[in-house]
């Protein structure tokens, strides 16, 4: 009796088709980073959502929709990260642009009334 099952000569078939292209990123790290050290808005915790959301779909073989919160994390990433240095460079710029109007009012009044004491001194 022969109890032997017949061998299949095909290979199963892989969830994702082969291709050149490389799989998505996932940005996790910079999320991590971004949700850490500069969620500014909370931006950096919305980027780690789409990126565990990307290492997910990419496990599951779903290429296509990692590579849509791939997108989306980037996004984010670049957005929260963006905010985090270039609002505190602006608010920097602003106080210095003040405090050099400041002197210079400061100067310009100081010349002013100095001017009016000494003028108002010699009338009398």
């Amino acid at each position: 009796m022969d109890t032997s099952y017949p061998r299949e000569d095909n290979s199963p078939l892989k969830r994702g088709s082969p291709s050149a292209a490389p799989p998505p990123r996932d940005h996790l790290v910079w999320a991590i980073f971004n949700t850490l050290y500069m969620n500014f808005c909370c931006l950096g915790f919305v980027a780690l959502a789409f990126a565990v959301k990307a290492r997910d779909q990419k496990v599951s073989g779903d290429v296509e929709a990692a590579r849509h919160f791939s997108s989306k994390a980037r996004c984010y990433n670049a957005l929260a990260t963006a905010g985090s240095v270039v609002l505190p460079l602006l608010l920097v710029a602003l106080v210095v642009t003040g405090v050099i109007h400041l002197s210079k009012l400061a100067q310009e009044s100081v010349g002013f009334f100095t001017y009016q004491l000494s003028g108002s001194d010699e009338d009398q």
